[in-house]
């Protein structure tokens, strides 16, 4: 897959969630939830940094380790004060039981093998520790408007007046996205030997109205646009 729309809109994917600022604030919440605890974590896909610095900001969560394939997006994190990897989660050596806790946090929807990468998670990751996914999962009702921008090329469409997010996800990135159901993720985590899951989702409104409000975190996987999967390694 090409990255060649992260390297371009890198400065534009930190300002949409900049301007979407209770969506950030929401999709934060769920994140730090997951990692309560966490020590040693390890941030698959950590983009520009934005949550990890908001993490530790925050949250006191420090996150001083990613793998990241943008070069743009990598440049920007590093100013931000992680230490990171230019690689995709696919190729990427993760080591051998190094960290408590791997974080997968909106990046599975680009990764073409997601499986590669959490059989590498898990052999990284200590016992007992976490594997966390946390994605747009394909059946939620982002997911659903973001295929249907992706179907008919564009925001701007009849179909999708009055129904597309506030400031909605920019279409060059929707474009670069495959989005997979919560049950193919929770699938490939039992291929490989993970089935002691838990599951937490936000972003429960309506697509279009979610920018309104800050949500806390619920239990569950049934309504959220924003779920996240922890594996714990036995």
């Amino acid at each position: 897959m090409s990255y060649t729309g992260f390297d371009i809109y890198a400065k534009e994917y930190d300002q949409w969630f900049i301007e979407n600022s209770n969506v950030f604030e929401t999709e934060l919440r769920l994140v730090a939830s997951c990692l309560k605890g966490s020590k040693e974590i390890l941030s698959i896909g950590c983009g520009s940094g934005l949550f990890e610095k908001a993490l530790k900001d925050d949250y006191n969560i420090s996150i001083k380790h990613g793998i990241e394939p943008s070069q743009s997006m990598a440049d920007i994190a590093i100013k931000r004060g992680i230490n990171v990897e230019i690689n995709t989660g696919e190729d990427a050596n993760y080591g051998d039981n190094c960290y408590d806790t791997i974080l997968f946090n909106g990046c599975p929807c680009y990764m073409n093998d997601l499986k590669k990468a959490l059989i590498k998670a898990k052999k990284a990751v200590t016992k007992g520790g976490r594997i966390i996914i946390i994605d747009v999962p394909k059946e939620s009702g982002y997911g659903t408007l973001y295929n249907l921008a992706l179907s008919v090329g564009s925001w701007e469409h009849p179909l999708l007046e009055g129904i597309q997010p506030h400031l909605p996800y920019p279409i060059e990135l929707v474009k670069q996205a495959k989005w997979r159901t919560t049950a193919e993720k929770i699938n490939i985590l039992q291929e490989i030997g993970l089935s002691n899951l838990s599951f937490k989702q936000t972003l429960t409104t309506h697509p279009c109205f979610s920018h309104l409000q800050i949500e806390d975190p619920i239990n569950g996987y049934d309504k959220g646009s924003y779920v996240a999967i922890t594996a714990i390694k036995d």
